[in-house]
């Protein structure tokens, strides 16, 4: 990143346009603690709304030009374009404005050592592990999550410690703003390519997010892409600490004697460099948690908690919110949510749902942009047939339209023995819960708004 020494200097307040996403929340929270004044705007109250006006933060709704007089800095969110009235207003009178991940980067600055978690797949369940596990340790951790933490009930927090949990996005790079101490690389698996162009492009990316660690770099020995990451990270920052976690023998943090404590739930004993430290018995299903915690308990200890308060943390551990988060159960069919929403994702998800003793498990996905969904036709239509029942809602294009691309949710169904599809939730619901017997799981799938899918078929009366 460019960075600015003295961009905060002088400021006392600062203006957020779009303040009631749940990316801009954590920063405010830390913002607003560490002396500054906070006023936003956004377009539709909500809970977050709520939370920030409680905290004492001037809310104004909707977006207009004099919310930004007394700005000494605006910050907008990504989904703001350059013609907002506020952007327009802000920039007329001089005042700088910078964007949502750019502001991360000088909030995650302000703690003397950051933990950054990266990777395609597991990034919020293992920000959430760590952080949790953190704050039981006593460290209070300042963190920014991409998804909702019971433990917290939020999105982050800010803290008097020396840790930050930053869960860092590669979409558009936004994780080269930032500056780790420790930065944790989880996994690299083929999405956002159209953004990267190819793998080559995304490995680069994430090793320049690696080298740019100043301590420490803490990465998934199984995975090929991640160690081939490494190594170019390695060439650009020979003297950071690289340490390893996995289930090989050449891994600094191992998983040994893995097996399943209950149905669907793993435990194992972690062995670092050679000697058995402790045993772990994790709080959330699914074989892949085995690696996300194995992060979450290098990362942990090397931040100096006791090899007993890092399983502990993870044990209490029970899921983030959109990570298998159960919403209901109507006429004896339980409801979950999850943010699966790559092939990867969608099959760790769905195998692991596979494995709890539910008499069928239902598939609601909800297909996101049309890139992701025509290049990856092939492999989404294998994983989902993980589940017994397959039901899509049209793709839902995101920043993309259809133009050029011309894919729809039916070209999908058509590879699924016994899909089918719906142009609406509603319909989706509808036919789900007619269907679905007592016993049976439904999984709504996709990092959209499938979510109130799963909310409609929790509250619905089925049709006997």
């Amino acid at each position: 990143m460019d960075w600015d020494n003295n961009l905060l200097n002088g400021k006392k307040v600062l203006h957020f346009i779009g303040c009631g996403g749940s990316g801009m929340y954590p920063i405010i929270q830390i913002l607003h603690a560490a002396g500054y004044t906070i006023t936003g705007s956004d377009v539709n109250e909500g809970d977050i709304i709520n939370y920030e006006r409680k905290m004492g933060v001037r809310v104004g709704m909707p977006h207009s030009a004099p919310q930004v007089h007394g700005a000494d800095l605006v910050v907008y969110s990504a989904a703001i374009h350059p013609d907002n009235p506020e952007r327009r207003e802000a920039e007329r009178l001089g005042i700088p404005c910078i964007e949502r991940s750019v502001m991360l980067g000088y909030v995650t600055a302000m703690y003397a050592a950051p933990i950054c978690v990266a990777g395609t797949n597991g990034k919020t369940s293992t920000s959430s592990m760590l952080t949790q596990t953190l704050m039981m340790a006593g460290k209070d951790p300042a963190a920014v999550i991409g998804g909702k933490l019971p433990y917290i009930n939020g999105y982050g927090r800010s803290g008097e410690g020396n840790n930050i949990v930053v869960e860092s996005c590669e979409y558009h790079n936004t994780f080269l703003q930032l500056i780790p101490h420790t930065a944790v690389l989880l996994n690299v698996d083929a999405d956002h390519l159209e953004f990267f162009g190819n793998m080559e492009n995304l490995k680069a990316a994430f090793a320049k997010f690696c080298a740019a660690a100043t301590d420490t770099v803490i990465y998934n020995a199984d995975d090929t892409n991640t160690v081939e990451t490494v190594a170019l990270a390695k060439t650009a920052a020979p003297g950071l600490h690289y340490i390893s976690f996995g289930t090989g023998e050449e891994s600094c943090y191992r998983a040994m004697n893995i097996t399943e404590h209950r149905p669907g739930f793993y435990a194992y004993t972690v062995v670092y460099e050679g000697k058995p430290l402790t045993q772990v018995k994790l709080g959330v299903p699914g074989r892949h948690h085995v690696d996300n915690s194995l992060a979450a308990f290098a990362a942990a200890h090397r931040a100096g908690c006791t090899s007993d308060q890092a399983a502990d943390g993870i044990a209490a551990f029970h899921g983030a919110g959109r990570r298998f988060e159960i919403v209901g159960e109507k006429n004896g069919v339980t409801v979950a949510d999850d943010y699966a929403h790559n092939p990867t994702e969608i099959g760790v998800t769905l195998r692991a749902a596979k494995k709890l003793g539910y008499r069928k498990v239902w598939a609601v996905h909800q297909p996101f942009t049309y890139s992701r969904t025509k290049m990856f036709l092939q492999e989404f239509s294998e994983v989902l047939q993980e589940a017994d029942h397959v039901v899509l809602t049209e793709i839902m294009g995101g920043r993309e339209s259809n133009e050029g691309y011309h894919i729809y949710a039916a070209d999908l169904a058509v590879k699924i023995p016994g899909c089918v599809w719906f142009a609406t939730q509603q319909e989706a619901a509808d036919y789900t819960m007619q269907h679905a017997q007592p016993g049976d799981l439904v999984m709504t799938l996709g990092c959209g708004d499938i979510y109130k899918a799963a909310r409609m078929m929790a509250k619905s009366d089925r049709e006997e």
